[in-house]
C-alpha cells in the first residue's frame, strides 16, 4: 500500500491535497483497485521527537480499538524517517466547516440533514463516553473535524489530542483544542473529562443551526439565567436584549425556516445546545443523555416556532437537568 500511495499521489504532489492542517496535509488517494482513501501526511517527520510521536500514536491507538459508523476508520498507518502517515476512509463531502463557509453548499444541508448530523455526533460522543473502557474524551471537537460522506452522514475525526480517561485519578493535562470550542475554564483547571466534549458540543449544535460559529450569543443569553448573575447593568442589558431575539432570527437565513415536526427538531436542538453550555459543568447533561432523548423524543412546542423568542426557550427543560 505504501508504494501504491506514493505513485498515486506522484510522491504527495500538491494537486492531490485536499486539505491542510495544524499537523498535516490530507490527500486523496485512488488505488488502481478503484479504490479512494484519504491520506494524511503529517508535517513532523518521525525523529523521536516525542510530543509528535505520543499524538502519532495516540490517534493510531483510538481509532485502532473503536469502531461506530460517526468515528472516522483508520485503514493504515507508516511510522517512518522519510513519511509518516495515516489512512483513513474517503469522505466525499468534507468537513462541516467548509460546507457552511459557502454559501452554495450550505443550501443543501436542509434542515433534516442538520439534525441529522447533529445526532451523529451525539451518538459517536456517547459511545466514545459510555460505552468504551477506558473512556475516551477527543478534546476537540469543532466543525472542522466533523466530516460529511456522500449521504451527509457525520463522522468524528482528528484523535491525535485525544484522551484514555483513568477511572481511578483526576486525569490533568495541558490545555488542548480549538479556540472558540474549548472551554473556558479548562485553560485554568487542565482537568480533562467528558464535560470537555459536551461544552464543545454544544457550541458545535448552535453552529449547525446558525450557519456560523454563535460566538457571544451564547453567553449572552446564559448569563442572565446564571445563578451567580452579578454582572454589570451594561451586561445584564445586552442579556436581556438576547433573551428577547426571536428563534428565526437565531437560524441559518440562508435555508426557509424549518416548519411541522422539523421546527420541534430544530428547537429541541437549541435548547440541547444551551444545556450543554451551562457554566456549571455538574448541571450539564451527558452525552448518553443528549443521545437518548435525540433517538427517543423531542419537544412539543405550545406555539409555532417564528412566535418564539430565546429567552423562552430558556424556560423549556427537556433532559431534566
Amino acid at each position: 500500500m505504501y508504494e501504491e500511495i506514493i505513485r498515486a499521489t506522484e510522491d504527495f504532489d500538491s494537486i492531490y491535497c485536499i486539505g491542510n492542517g495544524g499537523h498535516g496535509s490530507v490527500y486523496r488517494v485512488n488505488f488502481s483497485s478503484g479504490d479512494v482513501v484519504a491520506v494524511k501526511k503529517l508535517h513532523m517527520l518521525w525523529d523521536g521527537e516525542t510530543k509528535f510521536q505520543k499524538e502519532f500514536l495516540n490517534e493510531v491507538r483510538a481509532l485502532s480499538e473503536i469502531r461506530h459508523r460517526n468515528i472516522v476508520k483508520l485503514y493504515d498507518f507508516c511510522a517512518h524517517k522519510r513519511h509518516s502517515f495515516l489512512v483513513y476512509e474517503y469522505l466525499e463531502r468534507g468537513s462541516l466547516a467548509t460546507m457552511l463557509s459557502k454559501n452554495e453548499e450550505a443550501k443543501e444541508l436542509g434542515w433534516s440533514k442538520r439534525v441529522n448530523i447533529v445526532k451523529g455526533l451525539a451518538h459517536a460522543l456517547s459511545y466514545m463516553h459510555h460505552d468504551c473502557l477506558p473512556p475516551i474524551v477527543h478534546c476537540d471537537i469543532s466543525s472542522k473535524n466533523i466530516l460529511l460522506d456522500s449521504e451527509y452522514e457525520a463522522c468524528v475525526s482528528d484523535f491525535g489530542t485525544s484522551k484514555f480517561l483513568n477511572p481511578d485519578s483526576t486525569n490533568w493535562t495541558a490545555a488542548a483544542g480549538t479556540y472558540g470550542y474549548m472551554e473556558p475554564k479548562l485553560a485554568y483547571t487542565m482537568e480533562v473529562n467528558e464535560n470537555c466534549d459536551v461544552y464543545s458540543f454544544g457550541v458545535v449544535t448552535l453552529e449547525i443551526i446558525m450557519g456560523k460559529h454563535p460566538g457571544d450569543l451564547f453567553s449572552s443569553l446564559l448569563s442572565i439565567s446564571s445563578s451567580s448573575s452579578s454582572s454589570s447593568s451594561s451586561s445584564s442589558s445586552s442579556a436581556l436584549a438576547a433573551h428577547q431575539i426571536p428563534i428565526v432570527d437565531v437560524l441559518d437565513q440562508r435555508i426557509s425556516p424549518p416548519t411541522h415536526q422539523v421546527a420541534n427538531e430544530v428547537v429541541s436542538l437549541v435548547k440541547i445546545a444551551f444545556s450543554c453550555l451551562n457554566s456549571s459543568p455538574k448541571s450539564r447533561p451527558t452525552m448518553k443523555q443528549v443521545s437518548h432523548f435525540l433517538s427517543t423524543q423531542m419537544l412539543h412546542l405550545s406555539k409555532p416556532v417564528h412566535m418564539m423568542t430565546c429567552g423562552e426557550l430558556l424556560g423549556l427543560d427537556p433532559l431534566g437537568t
